[in-house]
């Protein structure tokens, strides 16, 4: 096999500085699609994982488009926030030691991801305004959870759900553009993660069953918990922290 051929098949992460990590938000990359899908096609057109799109449908929703709501838009917004700040105290508290902080957050995120697994559980042929709500706020919060500990952790291209800047890097930093090329591999495998995720929650959601989607979730989260369980207690370089990007 050539030099050439081996590179591309390199691993694409430092496995020195992150250790295990990219693995693993790799892995919640996939739920952050698996839920969003689950979102927007189960719970009327709003992202639970997207903020970028909740902004814009709070937007349209406000011009009177069809089909947004604003307060499905607000309650998604809000219940981010919420997790997000969540996220930061876990952060604030463990964010020294890198595995700890991952383990910490995954099983304090995989809570709220049981309580939706349990709601749509109970979901009928149509989700009611009570459980839609419930099921936004829950995910949300779970997702912004998730979002705070991916940014604290800074491993390189792995936010787990915002990929606008992943993709600009893939085009910006190509040849053809007069760059190095970047580090192609794993912001491509960033997107790929999100595609399936997506793919898995929206044929799911389409054939009525939400609450596999969010079972589904919950199971990767709490694999995920796990490794970092397992991992946790290493103390080598990944484990360090590093300023968030």
């Amino acid at each position: 096999m050539s030099s050439q051929a081996t590179g591309a098949l390199r691993w694409p992460w430092d496995r020195v500085r992150d250790g295990p990590l990219p693995v693993l938000l790799i892995a919640l990359t996939v739920v952050s699609g698996v839920v969003d899908g689950v979102s927007y096609l189960g719970l009327g057109h709003v992202f639970v994982a997207n903020m970028t799109g909740n902004v814009v449908f709070l937007g349209f929703a406000l011009a009177g488009a069809s089909g947004l709501s604003v307060a499905a838009s607000l309650t998604a917004l809000a219940a981010f926030l919420l997790g997000a700040l969540i996220g930061g105290r876990v952060g604030s508290r463990l964010g020294g030691h890198r595995g700890r902080h991952l383990r910490a957050a995954a099983t304090v995120g995989l809570v709220p991801l049981l309580c939706a697994s349990a709601v749509a559980s109970g979901i009928g042929a149509s989700v009611s305004s009570h459980e839609r709500y419930a099921l936004i706020a829950l995910l949300a919060i779970a997702m912004g959870l998730q979002n705070a500990t991916a940014r604290r952790l800074a491993v390189p291209d792995l936010t787990t759900s915002v990929l606008t800047l992943t993709l600009t890097g893939v085009a910006s930093d190509s040849r053809l553009a007069g760059r190095s090329g970047g580090p192609v591999a794993r912001r491509m495998i960033a997107v790929a993660a999100m595609f399936a995720g997506a793919l898995v929650g929206a044929l799911l959601t389409l054939h009525g069953h939400i609450y596999i989607g969010l079972l589904i979730a919950s199971a990767v989260v709490a694999v995920c918990a796990v490794g970092a369980v397992r991992r946790g207690s290493a103390d080598g370089e990944w484990a360090r922290a590093h300023e968030s990007p």
